[in-house]
């Protein structure tokens, strides 16, 4: 009798799917939430980046012990003022190595976990202050820009949702709203244009949410926001799926060119190559053994000479894959945010993303006037359960601003 392989559903049909990808998504938001705290003037980015990850690593080998394969979904990359990509400098690169935090900048940092080759991946933006600073009240150009990505990143999580998710009433009238087209990209980014625009701002170009999938973070599906030429997204999303959602936003026209900086972020492009050089074959089977498809920094390597040696002849003959490293185009400030999310038949379910940005804390003359984006806005990202709250110890909050009321629905967001 021939043997029969258990087939595995790794959909998020099988709770433990939903499982490991929570699971990952709080070691993904505690680093972050460490990692922001050392984002200090005068720090070397370099330093913070190393922290991250020994954190990072630390929090994965606590949990899911009989898991093989576990560790990280993206390295820790802290990114200053004009970067838009992730930024990883290498201790070996001199001049990189010595790069600080100055203070003011908006500083991205992105990292994320996985376990058993899902990831969820984080990015926050925090602005760099001096120590006992952090509660000082920030208005000007610096607020804006916050708030500009905040507004922006609510949108495009509400616009995630397929039409009919959240719909109420009767069956009539439900089907009526699912069979309501999803937005187009170019509305999506028509929406969001609004939002920034409003805060004299513009969407980053061509900043991309991927489908993720089973050792996958780039997968069949994109959306692309504010498109160079050539370039267009492809897919909706749907009930099921697991996205990485990712906004981008600068100060100013949002166009964006190559820097100079060393391209140390890395992935698998073709797990088939066979490398010629000895420092080449090492790094494949490096990266074979613990990243596998996912994004990594030559600084995580034994060696970064050797590391750096091979990773020339490897994305030379298309075995990886190099991020070039890129900023905005007129070195103007640019503030990031991903969120991880799962898409279910209840609405947007946050596994892993950046905190909820204190509102009360940024001050702008300026707002948001567009009705329909407003209106979407005040949408909730998932369903209300309904769980029962003994109501003569809730303590509603009447005071909350409208804009601060947006925010609290977003807590009870679950699959």
């Amino acid at each position: 009798m021939a043997d029969t392989k258990e087939v595995v559903d790794y959909s998020l049909n099988n709770p433990d799917t939903l499982t490991k990808y929570k699971t990952a998504g709080t070691i993904s938001e505690k680093v972050l939430a460490e990692v922001s705290k050392l984002v200090v003037p005068g720090e070397k980015i370099v330093d913070i980046c190393a922290k991250g990850d020994k954190l990072l690593a630390d929090e994965v080998n606590k949990v899911f012990a009989k898991t093989k394969f576990k560790g990280f979904a993206h390295p820790t990359t802290v990114s200053p003022a004009a970067f838009v990509t992730p930024y990883t400098p290498l201790s070996s690169d001199e001049a990189e190595a010595n790069v600080t935090i100055q203070a003011g900048e908006p500083i991205k940092i992105q990292l994320g976990a996985q376990v058993d080759g899902f990831g969820t991946i984080v990015c926050g933006t925090v602005l760099a202050q001096e120590k006992g600073k952090e509660s000082e009240e920030v208005s000007g150009r610096e607020a804006d820009l916050f708030l500009a990505t905040h507004y922006a990143n609510e949108l495009l999580l509400r616009l995630l949702l397929p039409p009919g998710t959240l719909s109420a009433g009767t069956d009539e009238e439900k089907a009526k709203a699912a069979k309501e087209k999803s937005p187009t990209q170019s509305k999506i980014t028509s929406l969001l244009e609004k939002v920034v625009k409003s805060y004299d701002c513009n969407l980053v170009e061509s900043t991309t949410s991927w489908l993720f999938g089973r050792n996958e973070i780039e997968d069949k599906k994109k959306i692309v926001l504010a498109p160079s030429e050539g370039t267009r997204g492809d897919g909706i999303p749907e009930i099921g799926e697991v996205w990485g959602v990712e906004i981008g936003v600068s100060q100013g026209t949002g166009k964006v060119k190559k820097f100079e900086n060393r391209a140390t972020l890395h992935r698998l492009a073709n797990e088939n190559g066979i490398a010629k050089r000895p420092s080449s074959k090492k790094l494949m089977h490096d990266v074979k053994t613990k990243f596998h498809k996912f994004p990594f920094s030559l600084r995580q390597l034994e060696s970064e000479r050797d590391a750096k040696l091979g990773a020339m002849e490897c994305t030379r003959n298309g075995f990886l894959r190099e991020y070039e490293v890129v900023g905005d185009k007129e070195n103007a400030p640019v503030a990031r945010l991903l969120t991880t999310v799962a898409i279910t038949k209840n609405g947007i379910t946050k596994l892993g993303g950046p905190p909820a940005l204190d509102l009360s804390k940024f001050k702008s003359d300026k707002k948001i006037t567009d009705e329909e984006v407003l209106k979407i806005l005040e949408q909730p990202l998932a369903k209300n359960k309904g769980k029962k709250v003994n109501k003569k110890k809730k303590k509603p909050a009447k005071k909350a601003a409208k804009k601060d009321g947006e925010e609290s629905e977003d807590e009870s967001d679950d699959e």
